[in-house]
């Protein structure tokens, strides 16, 4: 009879956390290669509509300036080295593409009045359209969308395309402390304290909406009991939680298009 292995000892088994970097230049490239393959991932999954969408990346060097997509550059060519720097005020400080003024006003006001926020991800995505146009937040009717309850907030409002600085600050005042926001008749948007955790929580959130929708054109979704519910979110809804979900989807993209990294 075979005898069964002794267990790996924990000590070596390995598990990724977020990466420490020793300096604000080597936290920037990671950001800006994260960024970028975001974006691409975010082109793969269909979220892009024209020119509209953008996701943004805090510099750790210079906190009031921000990387981000160029103005009519698809996701799916974007690499690190595309991206651009902009002040608060939308200024290009470095890259030579524009950035898109309406969109962009929205992720600076959440930037400013969110400090933690290390990323803003905001798109048309498809289905998170059809829910903001429904005006709308999730239900807690499966385990994913337990991770957003009572951590979302509706805008419930529409004034048309936001290049106003005032309507920008209400949209932020919204949001709050969330980590993400339906903006009626418009689509999401999703905040982090790395891009990853940014990115998976747009992710998450546009399948959440598509669930939902999903299951109501089916027949009367059950509700996970409110207890249950806060208890899932306790455990699924830090950004560390999403930081380890978005790990497969990074690998995948940067294996299969390293260009992205530089």
């Amino acid at each position: 009879m075979s005898v069964i292995p002794d267990p790996v000892p924990l000590d070596r088994l390995h598990f990724a956390m977020p990466p420490v970097h020793a300096t604000a230049e080597e936290e920037r490239v990671h950001r800006k290669q994260r960024l970028a393959g975001a974006l691409r991932l975010f082109g793969r999954f269909g979220y892009e509509e024209g020119v509209s969408g953008h996701i943004t990346a805090r510099d750790p060097e210079y906190p009031d300036c921000f990387w981000v997509n160029p103005f009519g550059a698809p996701f799916e060519e974007v690499a690190a080295g595309d991206l651009i720097l902009v002040n608060g005020e939308g200024q290009v400080l470095r890259g030579g593409r524009h950035v898109n003024q309406a969109a962009f006003t929205v992720h600076a006001a959440v930037h400013r009045a969110r400090p933690d926020a290390v990323a803003v991800a905001h798109t048309h995505s498809l289905h998170g359209r059809a829910l903001a146009a429904l005006g709308e937040l999730l239900d807690p009717i499966t385990q994913e969308a337990c991770a957003f309850y009572q951590d979302h907030a509706l805008y419930d409002a529409y004034t048309g395309v936001t290049v106003d600085t005032e309507e920008a600050r209400r949209i932020a005042v919204a949001l709050g402390t969330f980590k993400a926001i339906v903006l009626r008749n418009h689509g999401l948007l999703t905040v982090g304290t790395s891009v990853d955790a940014a990115a998976w929580w747009f992710i998450a959130l546009e399948r959440c909406a598509q669930v939902q929708l999903t299951a109501r054109a089916a027949g009367k979704p059950v509700l996970i009991d409110h207890r249950e519910a806060v208890a899932t979110r306790e455990q699924l809804g830090s950004d560390l939680v999403a930081w380890i979900n978005y790990q497969p989807l990074w690998r995948r993209i940067s294996r299969a298009e390293p260009e992205l990294l530089s």
